[in-house]
């Protein structure tokens, strides 16, 4: 293997797993979007309009 690699450099920096933070804000926006959306309609149902 790549034996003459730094060991830092062979083991990756974080759990792949996790989800990456442009990840985590691109659901944050989508989601406050949609409560945005959700409440204005319900709302509009509540006061008639």
């Amino acid at each position: 293997m790549n034996d003459y690699l730094p060991k830092k450099e062979l083991e990756p920096e974080r759990d792949p797993r996790q989800p990456s933070f442009a990840r985590i804000a691109i659901w944050v926006i989508v989601g406050a979007i949609g409560l945005y959306l959700l409440g204005s309609g319900i709302w509009g149902i509540v006061t008639g309009g």
